[in-house]
């Protein structure tokens, strides 16, 4: 199991520097010590190891999140401002995250859909749960999840990637949760107006 995270890890850095399709696995076995035979012990292909890739750094996308909502007792903006600080320190940390998964619409499109469809899947029966509790306005759970989610995605694009940021800004961060406030029916009257730390 050591040898397959090693490769991985040497994957996510190959495959964000230079692209699916300029990487090798040469490049990849080199970045991680190891022998080019040992590759295929693991995966058959680039494509294979890429496919793998995405649906790994979902795992730990959504690990990093679950543990980020579920670290307080507040609540579904406590959770929502908790996930997107996960969400945004995982992204700072992984910038591959954002060329990998754009790629993968391209070069791995059902394996795009899993990491998304995942993610999904996870948010919506929070917001359901959080909609029963009176905690956030009735409304399609699975539209809200996927503009949370863009949200999220294209202001950490923004403030992390595009800036080569470790961390969000924290007066940006605040501004996101008052609008994530606002799509959970929430009164943004400054409350959601705290720092990610």
């Amino acid at each position: 199991m050591r040898t397959r995270r090693r490769l991985l890890d040497a994957a996510e850095e190959v495959f964000s520097e230079s692209g699916f399709h300029d990487a090798s696995i040469t490049r990849i076995v080199e970045r991680a010590g190891v022998a080019q035979g040992t590759f295929y012990v693991h995966f058959r292909s680039k494509q294979e190891i890429f496919e793998q890739l995405v649906g790994d750094l979902n795992s730990r996308l959504r690990e990093a999140m679950s543990k980020g909502a579920a670290a307080g007792s507040g609540d579904r903006l406590d959770a929502e401002r908790r996930g997107f600080a996960a969400f945004f320190e995982f992204a700072a940390e992984h910038p591959a995250l954002y060329r990998v998964i754009r790629e993968a619409e391209f070069v791995a499109p059902l394996a795009m859909h899993r990491h998304y469809e995942k993610i999904v899947e996870g948010y919506v029966r929070g917001l359901e749960a959080a909609m029963a509790a009176d905690d956030v306005a009735p409304c399609d759970p699975t539209v809200l999840a996927w503009a949370l989610i863009a949200v999220g995605q294209l202001v950490g694009m923004r403030w992390i990637v595009w800036d080569h940021r470790d961390a969000i800004p924290s007066g940006i961060f605040d501004e996101c949760m008052v609008v994530v406030a606002r799509m959970l029916g929430r009164a943004s009257d400054g409350a959601a107006r705290t720092s990610s730390g």
